[in-house]
């Protein structure tokens, strides 16, 4: 269930309203807190760490950090160059600080995965990890994680969640611009400015670089007036593609995955995670997730090794749009393969030499039963059986009820439907149907261990819970649906 007394710090920058003398609320504050006795600092910081140190892993930290911004925005000015005490840096940056709340509303829709770290478990135990969309303040949704154990007998455990949660440090990374060229390309971005700055651009190019190439139009003789918005898109896709990592030594329920690029400002949603096993049995982790700016959604890539450093990227390709893209675990003949949606209803098998551009689309799948009839769409990467790779759908149906149903795919050729339940695997019960948005049930991922499918699902945007089936059981109900 959401926790509302799980919070994040956030850097808290008043808006820029301009004072008769001209100076910033940002700067008319800071003079206040400058303005202080020494004796008023001390007083004021020692009560803030009594309010709040309990809540945060290490405060002195985040107001160090939070000084450091402002520093960094106002370096232009005398207050912040004047000589100060430890004490009122921080209480600067105490002012400068607030809280968010990242479960305030809800914690659903989750996915989940055997963990990188297998080591300490009984015989037929897994340890997994298990990504829940938070969704927080203002219906901005950010990437949460649990870890718990599966026994033998399919018994769920779940670890104990750390009352701290934490967001990680975020750095740009060196961009391709091939990538980078198709995608402006894809979102129809491409015109003669942009291609004058890629022109100046080396392969890889790093943000600095790309700030150059955009300055270097003013020696072009074409005005900031004419090129701003333009190159605003150049920046907005750049942002959008950076790394984020976390101390190892922090229990993973307190990593969470905030909004940090400007394609995800409002929300980063429904992260499907899966375990990737390449051609030559390295194991990657990706996720697909939801990018939303509060106007319009994009399609990003998570990758990582361990939970503990991320990569996100930008996903590009005509079929690479709306959402909940799932990936499959592994390569079929030399390509990656995925699920999508990309017209909002049908459900597609999509494959791509490159995991980051996605063109090709098949229909596998269109609304037929009377329980989802609105729309289809995953929940989650399929799983292979010998049957043929699993997959969880879900459909909406009257009164826009979401239902979890249930494909079987041919393994050699997953355009290929070789099973489909007639009647819903999981509805929301009497107990479920309540809540922020009610009569869903949905799910971005299941696993199978032994001979059980795990299936945690979100219920009514409020919280979630974890269903277990016999695979043997779902599996004759599906191949017997193709008779």
């Amino acid at each position: 269930m959401p926790d509302e007394r799980r919070v994040i710090t956030k850097p808290f920058l008043p808006g820029e309203e301009i004072y008769p003398d001209g100076s910033s609320r940002l700067q008319v504050v800071l003079g206040r807190v400058m303005a202080m006795s020494e004796h008023e600092v001390t007083d004021t910081l020692a009560q803030a760490r009594q309010t709040f140190a309990g809540r945060h892993r290490d405060l002195d930290a985040v107001l160090d950090r939070n000084h450091g911004i402002v520093a960094a925005r106002l370096d232009h000015l005398e207050l912040v160059d004047a000589p100060s005490s430890l004490d009122r840096r921080r209480l600067i940056g105490a002012y400068f600080t607030h809280e968010f709340s990242i479960e305030a509303a809800a914690l659903g829709n989750p996915s989940i995965v055997a963990a990188p770290d297998q080591s300490g478990l009984d015989d037929g135990e897994v340890r997994f990890v298990l990504s829940l969309r938070a969704i927080g303040e203002g219906h901005i949704s950010s990437i949460e994680f649990r870890s718990g154990v599966i026994g033998a007998d399919a018994s769920v455990e779940l670890d104990i969640t750390s009352r701290y949660a934490v967001t990680g440090d975020r750095e740009p990374h060196a961009y391709d611009k091939g990538f980078f060229t198709t995608k402006l390309d894809d979102l129809a971005m491409l015109n003669d400015v942009e291609e004058r700055v890629l022109a100046r651009l080396e392969d890889p190019f790093t943000m600095a670089e790309l700030e150059a190439a955009i300055d270097g139009l003013e020696h072009d003789g074409l005005e900031r007036s004419i090129s701003g918005e333009t190159t605003r898109l150049l920046h907005w896709l750049a942002s959008s593609n950076y790394r984020t990592s976390f101390p190892s030594s922090i229990d993973i329920s307190e990593r969470v995955l905030f909004p940090g690029g400007p394609t995800e400002s409002r929300g980063m949603e429904d992260a499907r995670f899966v375990r990737f096993v390449g051609d030559d049995g390295a194991v990657t982790y990706f996720a697909t997730y939801t990018a939303f700016d509060g106007h319009q959604i994009l399609p990003q890539l998570l990758e990582t090794k361990d939970f503990t450093a991320f990569r996100v990227a930008t996903l590009t390709g005509r079929a690479a749009h709306n959402k909940g893209m799932a990936i499959f675990p592994r390569r079929i003949d030399g390509s990656y393969v995925a699920l999508g949606r990309h017209d909002n209803v049908n459900n597609f098998v999509m494959t791509s030499t490159d995991i980051r551009v996605w063109r090709d689309a098949t229909v596998i799948q269109e609304p037929e039963r009377p329980w989802e009839l609105i729309q289809l769409g995953n929940c989650g990467s399929p799983m292979e059986t010998e049957a043929g790779w699993l997959v969880i759908t879900h459909g909406v149906g009257p009164f826009r009820q979401y239902a979890l149903g249930a494909l079987l795919l041919d393994l050699d050729d997953p355009s290929r439907v070789i099973g489909h339940l007639k009647e819903p695997l999981l509805s929301p019960q009497h107990d479920e149907r309540e809540g922020y948005v009610p009569n869903v049930v949905y799910s971005c991922g299941s696993m199978i261990h032994g001979e059980h499918l795990v299936l945690p699902y979100g219920y009514a945007d409020v919280g979630t819970r974890i269903a277990t089936i016999r695979v043997d059981e779902l599996l004759s109900r599906l191949t017997s649906s193709a008779r």
